[in-house]
């Protein structure tokens, strides 16, 4: 009887990794990877209808338009639900540049985005790294995540302690910039060889 090969697929010793390749295809694994959204529209439903026995159909149109404006009114509001959905735009936007420039392992497992969360020039985030890959990794492909998550610059700092974490700001807007442009006043005046004229 032969002698069963480490190289035979039948005999991986990593069956798990097989498993949760085969998962992330499945309906289980696009809800995970759409975990915010899901949960934000159950969220949502749950409390219109909760709201919608409340109240009749009328004050219900009244409360969504009130909403509505003090969302997009107050700035700190306004702030707040788009800065968070940037996160979740460059959320799957890294893991699509992971994917497409192939910074994933040989079985087709991407970086876990552990966490992200809004800084003053963009997102930066937590990026758990599989066995494969590494921080140089992501510091080769900068200008290509900087790209799929429309922003300036992108940049990345390994963890000081583990290797297999690194974070990874994602900068798209300069806090140093001037935010209002002064015009010179010399512009409008006629060049002095002109009045001599």
């Amino acid at each position: 009887m032969p002698q069963p090969s480490a190289r035979n697929h039948r005999n991986n010793p990593y069956f798990f990794d097989e498993m949760f390749v085969r998962g992330k295809r499945t309906a289980a694994g696009v809800i995970w990877r759409f975990r915010t959204e899901v949960m934000v529209l159950m969220t949502g439903t749950a409390g219109v209808w909760e709201l919608a026995k409340a109240v009749t159909a009328a004050w219900l149109m009244v409360i969504f338009i009130l909403t509505g404006t003090a969302v997009t009114v107050v700035p700190q509001a306004r702030r707040f639900i788009t800065r968070r959905a940037w996160c979740v735009l460059s959320r799957h936007r890294i893991q699509k540049v992971c994917f497409e420039t192939r910074m994933h392992t040989r079985s087709g497992r991407l970086p876990l985005v552990l966490r992200i969360h809004p800084t003053q020039v963009g997102e930066r985030a937590v990026i758990w790294c599989r066995a494969g890959i590494c921080a140089a990794d992501f510091e080769a492909h900068t200008p290509e995540i900087a790209a799929a998550c429309y922003a300036r610059q992108a940049r990345v700092e390994g963890h000081k302690r583990w290797a297999q974490l690194l974070y990874l700001d994602i900068v798209r807007r300069d806090t140093l910039a001037a935010h209002h442009f002064i015009p010179s006043g010399l512009a409008g005046t006629p060049p002095r060889w002109r009045k001599a004229s």
